[in-house]
């Protein structure tokens, strides 16, 4: 198991794209850690994240222990978009590479949920910042074709392909969401719980009008 990095560190940093089950994951990892985890939903009640983060995806420097102060663990867009420099930065964090099945699989979750929310058009108001956001990571380091089926599946599998190839392989996992609980306890040293896996944020939940607000 990578060693923790003292309180509030992040013991994991992930990965993994969003929807590739990154909600249930932070619900499981809070539950394992004991501490936060960071996720795009944590961004919208802290604007000075929105800036952050599109300071990030235009190049620009950023305090990562201070913008991930207070949490244990990281995973879904926006940290995946810099899981380079967020792991250099907590080098004893696990790295975490969560997947779906296929890029078409992943796609059609995508293209049904948070690429909606994020799509092209006048955004309301109170969600021109994270739109602004959103595009930024996605022209610099994803595809500004995000919903299109090609281009989106090609970039999903390259950065995949990125993390295997990058990443220190003592310090990867890469995890789907039927692993469970094992693969995460066993990396990270702590007991299974006795409970079922968390699984929330589905399809199914956003097509009822119950999803978070990405």
């Amino acid at each position: 198991m990578p060693e923790g990095n003292g309180s509030n560190g992040l013991k994991v940093v992930g990965a993994g794209l969003g929807r590739t089950a990154t909600m249930s994951l932070k619900h499981a990892l809070e539950q394992l850690l004991g501490e936060p985890c960071y996720h795009m939903i944590e961004v919208f009640p802290r604007p000075e994240h929105l800036a952050a983060w599109t300071d990030a995806a235009n190049g620009k420097p950023v305090d990562w222990r201070a913008l991930f102060d207070g949490f244990g663990a990281a995973v879904d867009w926006p940290t995946c978009a810099f899981w380079r420099e967020i792991s250099a930065e907590y080098p004893d964090a696990l790295i975490l590479l969560s997947t779906r099945t296929d890029g078409d699989t992943w796609f059609t979750s995508a293209n049904n949920t948070i690429f909606n929310v994020a799509a092209d058009g006048e955004p309301p108001p109170e969600m021109a910042p994270f739109v602004t956001m959103w595009h930024a990571i996605a022209t610099n380091t994803f595809t500004p074709d995000f919903r299109d089926h090609d281009a989106a599946v090609a970039a999903y599998e390259a950065h995949n392909a990125a993390v295997r190839a990058e990443a220190d392989p003592a310090r990867l996992l890469e995890w789907q969401a039927a692993d469970g609980w094992e693969p995460l306890c066993a990396a990270l040293g702590v007991p299974v719980p006795d409970d079922p896996f968390p699984r929330t944020n589905t399809s199914e939940e956003w097509a009822q009008g119950h999803g978070p607000p990405i």
